[in-house]
């Protein structure tokens, strides 16, 4: 004969009790937290371009410009292990400095620090 397995009693959630009456007691379970919304990463600036190449015996950084760009502006090169703000204090084009930059052109840098591929450029 085979043996009579044994009931075992459900779990009983927490049950929150609101408001009694003399009549009636109102019962409401407990709802599980929101979650909450992502973030929205901080403003950095407006993004002029992305390093291309780095030349560490000369400091110098190649970046691709994806907006105008001139000496004296401050930009903040953010990257994996890279982030830190500069002004800008020298650029070239092909061997022979400029002051300015434009849109779709490939500049050298004088950076202050090691930067990386792909690093992005903002201005600030």
């Amino acid at each position: 004969m085979p043996l009579k397995k044994k009931r075992v009693p459900r779990k009983v959630t927490k049950k929150k009790v609101v408001k009694k009456t003399a009549l009636k007691r109102i019962i409401v379970k407990k709802k599980p937290a929101k979650k909450a919304a992502p973030r929205k990463p901080r403003q950095k600036g407006k993004p002029v371009g992305i390093i291309t190449h780095y030349f560490p015996r000369v400091n110098v950084g190649v970046l691709k410009l994806k907006a105008p760009l001139a000496v004296g502006d401050t930009v903040k090169i953010k990257g994996h292990t890279t982030d830190f703000t500069q002004a800008i204090i020298s650029m070239q084009l092909e061997h022979v400095v400029i002051t300015n930059g434009k849109k779709g052109q490939e500049i050298g840098l004088l950076v202050d620090s090691r930067v990386r591929q792909h690093d992005a450029v903002y201005k600030l």
